[in-house]
């Protein structure tokens, strides 16, 4: 994955003020369920929008730690729309979504065994091989602990990176989620993941419910995740930059105005001194 800069996941509030210009995004990442349909709307402005953009594809129904068997259907039209768009990047997050024909539709978490390590990374071979492209998986947030815990989180998804020779989407607030929920240094995590397999940065809000915090999307970064963010990205200084917003979406500028505080931070002088 190119150095991209600084992008926004693209929502259908902000189709319209998006392609009307004037901001400052250097790249969309797009939710790739919204787009495996064949026409209407959504692919008319996202034919538009890369006309002018990159954009990276990013999925929530790989399930790529189930025990079910890959969805060939469902990659087999993922496959599709990359030849179509061509994406900077293809990426989904590393956990399970549901086994057999049932959907969760959550991101549930995986044991960190090397049982897990060997099963995930055998996937993602897998799916790398038909996409006939790297993927980027990423990190998730959670509210329980599996017993008999192997590894710590991080030492997990770097094991599985190496293991299928895959590419890391470090969700930064997630990190900090989880670091709440379960009690780690959230600059352990950072320190202990590999430069090379870090491609891109998810940045997003959260709410709390009594003494868990619950990744929610639904509201602006929080300052302790954007004190986070300085440390990932003078770690981690090329990889792509994306902001999330999936409830209580504002006016494009508010996102803007976020995504040129991501800038900032990462010119400022500890991004500088990494």
């Amino acid at each position: 994955m190119r150095q991209l800069g600084f992008g926004l996941g693209l929502r259908p509030e902000h189709y319209q003020a998006a392609l009307e210009g004037g901001h400052r995004i250097d790249w969309f990442e797009v939710t790739t369920e919204n787009f495996l349909v064949p026409g209407g709307k959504p692919l008319h402005y996202l034919e538009r929008v890369r006309e002018r953009w990159p954009v990276a594809m990013h999925g929530v129904s790989l399930s790529v730690g189930s025990t079910a068997p890959l969805d060939f259907d469902y990659l087999r039209a993922v496959r599709e729309l990359a030849r179509r768009f061509e994406p900077e990047a293809i990426s989904d997050h590393l956990c399970w979504t549901g086994v057999g024909a049932v959907n969760l539709h959550d991101l549930m978490p995986l044991p960190f065994t090397e049982e897990a390590v060997r099963h995930v990374a055998a996937r993602v071979r897998e799916t790398q091989d038909f996409l006939g492209s790297r993927i980027l998986l990423e990190n998730v947030s959670s509210y329980l602990a599996f017993a008999g815990a192997e590894m710590r989180e991080w030492e997990f998804a770097a094991n599985v990176c190496e293991a299928a020779d895959c590419l890391l989407l470090l969700d930064v607030n997630n990190v900090y989620v989880n670091s709440v929920n379960h009690a780690f240094d959230a600059r352990e995590y950072l320190a202990s993941i590999p430069r090379e397999r870090v491609a891109q940065l998810h940045l997003a809000g959260h709410s709390r419910e009594g003494d868990w915090l619950i990744d929610t999307h639904d509201a602006p970064v929080c300052e302790a995740v954007w004190g986070l963010y300085e440390t990932a990205i003078a770690r981690f200084p090329h990889a792509a930059v994306t902001i999330e917003r999936d409830g209580h979406i504002p006016p494009l500028a508010e996102l803007v105005a976020e995504l040129d505080c991501a800038r900032a931070r990462a010119a400022s002088p500890l991004g500088e001194a990494a």
